[in-house]
């Protein structure tokens, strides 16, 4: 009997999820019915007072259901804009007020969640601004023979692909490509640990970070972290490298122009290519710093 109550209780606990007909399923619409918002009372409070810990606790809830990323624009293949999509979060200054209304008065409807938009990053107008020249580019070549390390390099060029810097931010290659693991992908292939040949998952990748390296080696871009491999690699000249590991080196820099920048990159047949596009306007501001 105590188990059946406790279990009664829990359920009243959980979110309503309400999906109107009149909506798409994938709006993720959540309404909150007039028997739930009354289970937040305080207890032996007779509906005078809120539970406001079991309150925010919802609240966190919802905005972990709510929450949808906005897509920034990108380039296609082709070089032509896709547009970005807003996204969408819990709206909480507006819920708090709804949620009591609905608790204080005899308002027997459903609590629509309320949301608000969030606009991406980078939308289609910025992007046509800052893809209108090449400040940089660099090119390495490897073996498409060896099909787990072609792997793992289109994995992370893919990743570093229509990435915006913007002016006075700091890319780093480990946050923006993530964890190499196979969970996402990422294959063994051979590495470099401790000038010893090795085989590891995400091997390879470091051909991506030194291409990147050479191609945003500008006047207007500040090398933050960048380390050398303990022995010479094929594809680039030595000294021209930049290893990366997960739980060690990161390949960083910061962008001191006064516009963002963005990253092309693409591996194919054999040729991992990095280019660095900004808008006609874009000018250094690390010389003005230095005066």
């Amino acid at each position: 009997m105590k188990k059946t109550i406790i279990l009664s209780i829990l359920i009243l606990l959980i979110p309503v999820m309400h999906i109107s007909a009149n909506e798409d399923v994938t709006t993720n619409d959540i309404a909150l019915e007039k028997a739930e918002i009354e289970q937040y009372a305080l207890p032996f409070s007779g509906k005078l007072f809120i539970d406001t810990k079991k309150l925010n606790t919802l609240i966190e809830n919802l905005e972990e259901k709510v929450y949808q990323a906005p897509v920034d624009a990108t380039l296609d293949e082709r070089g032509e804009i896709m547009e970005g999509e807003p996204g969408f979060a819990l709206d909480k200054e507006k819920f708090h007020s709804l949620f009591r209304k609905f608790f204080y008065t005899d308002n027997n409807e459903r609590l629509k969640v309320p949301k608000r938009k969030i606009y991406p990053n980078v939308d289609s107008e910025l992007l046509a601004e800052i893809s209108n020249q090449e400040i940089g580019s660099y090119v390495t070549t490897f073996k498409e023979g060896n099909a787990e390390r072609s792997h793992n390099i289109e994995l992370a060029a893919e990743a570093i692909n229509n990435v915006v810097v913007f002016s006075g931010k700091t890319f780093s290659f480990n946050e923006v490509v993530g964890e190499r693991t196979e969970e996402r992908g990422y294959m063994r292939a051979p590495v470099i640990v401790k000038g010893e040949l090795a085989e590891d998952v995400g091997g390879g990748i470091c051909q991506v970070s030194s291409t990147l390296y050479n191609a945003v080696d500008l006047e207007g871009i500040e090398i933050v972290e960048r380390y050398e491999h303990s022995r010479s690699v094929p594809y680039v000249p030595p000294g021209r490298d930049a290893t990366v590991s997960w739980w060690g080196p990161d390949f960083a820099f910061k962008n001191t122009y006064n516009q963002p920048i963005l990253l092309r990159a693409k591996a194919e047949n054999g040729n991992m290519v990095v280019r660095v596009y900004a808008s006609d306007t874009i000018e250094n501001t690390s010389n003005d710093q230095d005066s």
